[in-house]
């Protein structure tokens, strides 16, 4: 069936029920230039979506003509406000490299589709990281912005997370802060923003929508929870003038419900201490604290067998859950987020539905071996709803610009008034 099918088709020839998107290989779908809904995949959707809530107050095959009466004439459609919630929860359901779906049913959808300016996006952005950091008691939260179209594109933000630090490029080849973000913080430096040059300047957020040039924003501080580090044996560590932010809040993922793309849809849950004492303090390209930490703790660091760079990067977990859990800000270690994905993958067999998951991402990494999670394999398929990288989008959180009309920098630049 496509949209060139006479609306007046009986209902009976419609697409059958079938459960499609179950049995899909990895494959994203590519997002086109056009903004068109896939009608295949909606209906597949409002499908998915009538079986699991058989209580709808409009009938299947009802919303299933509407649906197609609109993609007919408009090339798209729009979500009801409980589809849109139910295909945001659903798509982290389905996310096969997040350990922490247990609580997927609990996600807070925010529903933004009607901000229209980068300043009114920027107002709700800042609007997500309060409401999601709830002083210290992490909630997981989706904000949910206005979609592609074939009007236009919906609205973008170049950051890859809403809060990432800068990186401050030495002369000598060296950087201060996150060396991953040297590039994006040259770039908006070049739009007008004044670096303050320490290891964990807050970078600004870069919005743009489909008829403005991309802006600079502020995040004011006081939306950014932010945990100093220490360690419950070690007194010197404090003095690592170390800390990290409380909300992982991914914001470089389209969200496809229902062959609809929102391009800005940013989410969070809360950290596994892995995440900032094992990758973003210890990876190479990154803050690569674990010859300053082994030096710290007086270890042999001449030979790989002392196995020095074990030993310093369990204490440096250590002290990451320590002060967090000393802080009162949400955060889950490793062997209970283990656990916790067993049981999320045993409610879904008995509900009927099998559990996407990329095992390199699940399995943590530290003490993989000695969680519940690496004893086993995983399913591999796409399911959709889904939240996916475009190639764009990549390009944009590494500072290289997409848009050659551009460049050098924005027209506006707000300010962090919030």
């Amino acid at each position: 069936m496509n949209t060139s099918d006479t609306l007046t088709e009986p209902l009976a020839q419609l697409r059958p029920a079938t459960t499609p998107l179950y049995d899909r290989p990895a494959s994203p779908p590519v997002a086109t230039d056009t903004g068109r809904a896939d009608l295949a995949e909606a209906e597949d959707f409002v499908r998915l979506h009538h079986r699991e809530h058989p209580d709808q107050p409009q009938p299947l095959l009802t919303r299933l003509l509407e649906i197609r009466r609109q993609i007919h004439e408009t090339g798209t459609y729009r979500h009801t406000s409980d589809e849109l919630a139910f295909g945001a929860r659903v798509a982290w359901r389905n996310s096969s490299r997040c350990i922490g779906r247990l609580y997927w049913n609990s996600l807070r959808v925010l529903d933004r589709r009607d901000a229209t300016t980068p300043e009114g996006i920027h107002q709700h952005l800042i609007a997500h990281l309060r409401e999601a950091t709830n002083g210290g008691r992490i909630r997981p939260t989706i904000s949910v912005f206005a979609p592609d179209t074939p009007a236009g594109p919906g609205p973008r933000v170049w950051n890859e997370q809403l809060i990432r630090y800068a990186g401050h490029r030495q002369s000598d080849g060296s950087a201060v802060g996150d060396p991953a973000y040297v590039d994006f913080t040259e770039l908006v430096r070049t739009m007008g923003w004044n670096a303050p040059g320490g290891p964990f300047d807050v970078l600004p957020l870069v919005i743009s929508t489909h008829d403005t040039k991309p802006q600079l924003f502020d995040v004011p501080a006081d939306a950014v929870l932010e945990v100093p580090l220490r360690h419950p044996e070690h007194e010197w560590f404090a003095d690592l003038g170390l800390r990290w932010h409380a909300v992982p809040a991914i914001s470089n993922m389209r969200l496809r419900i229902g062959g609809i793309d929102y391009p800005l849809a940013p989410f969070n849950g809360w950290y596994m201490g892995t995440e900032i004492g094992a990758r973003n303090f210890v990876d190479a390209d990154r803050y690569d604290l674990l010859p300053l930490i082994a030096a710290r703790l007086g270890l042999d660091t001449g030979s790989e067998t002392t196995l020095w760079r074990d030993r310093a990067l369990v204490e440096l977990n250590v002290a990451v859950l320590h002060s967090f859990t000393e802080a009162d800000v949400k955060i889950s270690d490793h062997h209970t987020e283990s656990r916790r994905f067993l049981t999320h993958v045993a409610k879904e067999e008995r509900a009927g539905r099998s559990v996407p998951a990329d095992w390199s991402w699940i399995v943590p990494p530290v003490s993989g071996g000695i969680t519940p999670v690496f004893h086993r394999y995983y399913d591999q398929a796409d399911q959709r709803p889904n939240f996916y990288l475009d190639p764009e989008a990549r390009e944009r959180g590494r500072g290289h610009c997409p848009y050659a009309d551009s460049a050098p920098g924005p027209t506006h630049r707000g300010g962090g008034s919030q």
